[in-house]
């Protein structure tokens, strides 16, 4: 799907996990999604840091995929609050995992059935890179990046039942 695109922050014991659900949103539903695995040599943090947010530049969405192991990351709640800043619709991912308090203020997802309606959210509210575009794709912009990301916080909640 044009401009959409997805970018799926985790902790590195979860790449198999990542890997997994960036191939399900592509194969089931069409969505691009960036993998927020750096393999490049970098020597700063301020280095990482520059390059993340041009990645993050290129995306509409934001998902965080959970595990007991991500409360050891400093990137991915870095990463979260460049996403929250720049308000992108953000949501998390992961199975029986305990969110930490700041996570419960967005959608959460437990199974693929859930990333099956997060899927159908980010087609129905059609936030494209800050912005939310008529269904006819025309030049006008018809509401800001918060509007739309409200709107996609209350379709996916609706769908999950949250």
């Amino acid at each position: 799907m044009s401009g959409i695109k997805v970018f799926i922050s985790h902790q590195k014991q979860d790449s198999e996990k990542a890997i997994w659900v960036q191939n399900y949103l592509k194969t089931n539903h069409g969505i691009e999604c960036y993998l927020d695995v750096i393999d490049l040599d970098f020597e700063k943090g301020e280095e990482i840091a520059d390059y993340v947010r041009k990645e993050l530049d290129k995306c509409s969405h934001f998902l965080v995929v959970m595990s007991s192991a991500t409360k050891n990351s400093w990137w991915v709640p870095w990463e979260i609050g460049v996403a929250t800043e720049k308000d992108y619709p953000l949501a998390s991912y992961g199975d029986n995992v305990a969110l930490p308090e700041f996570l419960m203020k967005w959608p959460y997802l437990r199974s693929s059935f859930d990333l099956k309606k997060y899927a159908e959210a980010i087609k129905e509210t059609k936030v494209f890179s800050g912005f939310s575009l008529e269904d006819n794709l025309s030049e006008s912009v018809t509401a800001s990046s918060g509007s739309s990301t409200k709107q996609f916080y209350r379709t996916l909640r609706s769908k999950l039942g949250q």
